[in-house]
């Protein structure tokens, strides 16, 4: 039952260039500093190694570091998929790791995609990690406290890996290429190809070596940006996250969504995410559009976009780009009023040109030093606020703004969507407040 840890020299590039030591562990360096948890757990430093929850997108090392902790004190490492493995072979490996304790020898058992198993696949497990007959070592794309059951979280530690930044895919990148378990400088790769394939990546080091190995089956010795594009079957965008074609790209989606234009925000939603673009970038671009271009014309828009923000914060790529998509349809299909957003950048505009006047009297806090011992006059103006839920149309006619800003009229409503609505009854209140 032992996994055989040794990689032949046929198995794919990201199998031979698996890290085996901390060091060339890539982008996890928060996790891994002296006297973190993961870092004794590698090093063989704690007597009894706690379960461990691996939480992060997928080519960040979860497996890696997996196989690094049963390494360590020459533990049995045995991997199941939560795929493919039920209840019956959960408990073949706690009899095993049971046996193996007899013996006084410690079993890690990993679980890739454990987030699938279902809550009776992971019950089946509690009895194993709560008497630690094994040390479960379980990876996960998606947040442990929506997918994992209470008793075995609080068995666990979780521990958040994080995508690989594009400098360190790029280190990795030259290793492969010159290492002589990768390719064994065979094969060059020009800069826009690597740039490419770095954006194609999306921190997934695993996927930048799988590409990197296609590229190289189907290259001449060098590989180019079209040799790049037919090996993976992509076309490669001319998109520079950092440059000015990002900020072209997304300006023109978010001109599309303002625009109401469903295809043309759901081609740049494409544009970007083919591209490389994290898509939670794009989820903050779509919660600031519900805001400044939708407003109160669709309250609701925002409150989609943040929904949709969220949940591409817990599902990741790909499936992330269907939610982006049921987002933008909503948020281009959706009424468009810039009132909210004119409105308080104006009452911005005045505060800093020194037009915030004193708050009046009937308005300040009842309770403050300045009016208990202010002159009956001001203490007569203070008591003169009229509670608007006493009123019978719950509106009581009395001043707010400052006097200097009296008849100040910052929100300007339109009659797009829901705003129309508040647009006619705000002229009804607006009469009650001056009588």
């Amino acid at each position: 039952m032992q996994e055989e840890l040794f990689e032949h020299a046929g198995a794919p590039l990201a199998v031979r260039l698996r890290p085996s030591t901390v060091e060339d562990l890539l982008g996890q360096q928060h996790l891994l500093q002296d006297g973190a948890p993961l870092r004794r757990l590698i090093n063989g430093e704690a007597k009894h190694i706690t379960s461990v929850l691996l939480y992060g997108p997928p080519g960040s090392g979860k497996t890696t570091l997996a196989k690094m902790i049963a390494r360590s004190g020459a533990r049995e490492f045995v991997e199941l998929s939560a795929v493919s493995s039920g209840v019956a072979q959960v408990r073949e490996v706690l009899d095993f790791a049971q046996k193996n304790l007899s013996i006084g020898r410690e079993t890690v058992l990993f679980i890739d995609e454990v987030h699938r198993f279902s809550k009776a696949q992971q019950d089946a497990l509690l009895p194993g990690v709560e008497n630690r007959w094994v040390t479960l070592v379980a990876a996960t794309t998606e947040n442990p406290s929506f997918s994992i059951i209470t008793p075995l979280l609080s068995r666990s530690i979780v521990l958040t890996l994080r995508a690989i930044p594009d400098h360190e895919i790029a280190q990795l990148l030259d290793r492969a290429l010159t290492s002589d378990i990768g390719l064994n400088n065979e094969t060059t790769i020009t800069e826009d190809a690597k740039d490419a394939l770095i954006r194609m990546a999306t921190g997934d080091a695993r996927r930048a070596l799988t590409y990197l190995e296609a590229a190289a089956g189907a290259a001449n010795g060098e590989i180019t940006s079209d040799v790049l594009s037919k090996a993976v079957d992509r076309m490669i965008q001319n998109y520079d996250r950092g440059g000015d074609n990002h900020y072209d790209v997304a300006s023109a989606f978010i001109k599309s969504i303002r625009g109401s234009d469903i295809d043309a925000a759901i081609h740049y939603l494409a544009r970007m995410l083919e591209s490389g673009e994290d898509p939670r970038f794009i989820a903050r671009r779509m919660m600031i559009s519900a805001s400044e271009d939708i407003g109160m014309a669709d309250p609701q828009a925002l409150v989609v976009a943040v929904a949709a923000a969220q949940a591409v914060a817990m599902v990741g790529m790909p499936e992330a780009r269907i939610i982006l998509a049921e987002a933008v349809t909503y948020l281009a299909s959706a009424p468009k009023s810039n009132s909210a957003y004119l409105a308080i950048d104006a009452a911005i505009a005045d505060i800093q040109a020194g037009k915030a006047g004193t708050v009046p009297a009937h308005l300040r806090d009842p309770n403050s030093g300045a009016l208990r011992n202010a002159d009956e006059r001001a203490k007569r103006e203070a008591n003169s606020y009229i509670y608007p839920h006493d009123e019978p149309q719950g509106v009581a006619e009395q001043q707010y703004l400052p006097d200097s800003l009296k008849d100040v009229q910052y929100f300007h409503p339109t009659t797009h969507g829901y705003e129309g609505g508040i647009k006619s009854s705000l002229e009804q209140i607006r009469k009650m407040l001056k009588g």
